[in-house]
């Protein structure tokens, strides 16, 4: 099994001010639970290209990116200027390109799973992108990197049906923004409700597959709807491949959301969804990093993922 990792330095200078909790060291902690692990040297590492605005433009408006091109500030005499898109989405001189390298590993990395070269991928990359909407930034998220890819695996590609996996402790409103009424796409998702960003939850759309649940829920309680509500459907629209919004913040550990998942629920999930890829999909997965805010914990469930996609338990 040939796991590669898509990631770029670029990705790590984006950064919201100290006080945010969206930061850089999030790719340190994976990189150094990686090593700790010694997994590190058994996944295929791969730089990640920029997308181009083409590519991006599949799914956002053209005044959605210019909003994002347009408005990086310039360094201030060696000091860092930040603009804020909304209070909690800022901008800083290197925002663009970490955009761009984000979208980018996730079209090159569907580009080597669909071409064979790689068996899976994951993408340690920042910004997230989940809730981007296709027209605005919102929510710590520049472009919605799982659907930029999905387009291109549709558009480009020419799949006929795919399947997106979120299992961030907040709903995915721009990925299902970008893909409510295509039949191409099924959509599976829990997350942790009322919460952030206190989207409409909607389960009259047939190809969404949503599961709110409340605050506290732990990780067996999610197994069962994992098992009950996802997996028939993802078995019942058999993709040609699946695309994983990989949040980690419904860990137990991490303040930004009350659930209570470990990292031996993130290895189920991830293992139960292989098994649908491999049936139906080639074993074909592309992972992109969306939350995932406790360093600690953060690194050792994307381990736990990782250690999944390359079956190196």
């Amino acid at each position: 099994m040939t796991t590669a990792i898509y990631t770029h330095p670029d990705c790590m200078r984006h950064e919201m001010g100290g006080w945010h909790p969206e930061c850089p060291e999030r790719l340190q902690a994976i990189e150094d639970q990686m090593i700790a692990s010694r997994i590190d040297g058994l996944l295929e590492r791969r730089e990640a290209p920029q997308a181009s605005v083409t590519q991006i433009a599949r799914v956002h408006t053209l005044d959605a990116i210019e909003r994002v091109r347009a408005n990086v500030p310039l360094m201030q005499e060696g000091v860092t200027a930040y603009y804020p898109l909304d209070p909690d989405t800022l901008l800083n001189c290197h925002s663009w390109e970490a955009a761009l390298r984000a979208a980018g590993a996730a079209i090159a990395a569907t580009d080597a799973v669909i071409a064979g070269e790689i068996d899976n991928a994951f993408c340690a990359i920042r910004p997230p992108g989940h809730h981007a909407r296709p027209s605005e930034p919102m929510g710590f998220c520049l472009f919605g990197n799982i659907a930029i890819a999905v387009k291109h695996a549709l558009e480009v590609h020419g799949l006929q049906r795919v399947a997106i996996v979120d299992f961030d402790v907040h709903h995915g409103n721009g990925t299902e923004e970008a893909f409510i009424g295509d039949d191409r796409v099924l959509m599976v998702s829990f997350f942790q409700h009322p919460f952030y960003p206190y989207s409409e939850v909607r389960t009259d759309l047939p190809n969404m597959v949503n599961l709110p649940v409340p605050a506290y829920t732990k990780g067996d309680e999610i197994r069962r709807l994992v098992s009950e509500k996802w997996l028939p459907a993802l078995h019942a629209h058999r993709p040609e491949m699946i695309f994983i919004s990989a949040g980690f913040d419904a860990h137990r550990e991490d303040d930004l959301g009350q659930l209570g998942l470990v990292e031996a629920d993130y290895a189920w999930i991830t293992q139960r969804v292989m098994e649908v890829a491999s049936q139906h999909a080639k074993g074909r997965i592309v992972s992109c990093l969306e939350g995932g805010y406790n360093l600690s914990a953060l690194g050792r469930s994307v381990v736990a993922h990782l250690k999944a996609l390359a079956q190196l338990d």
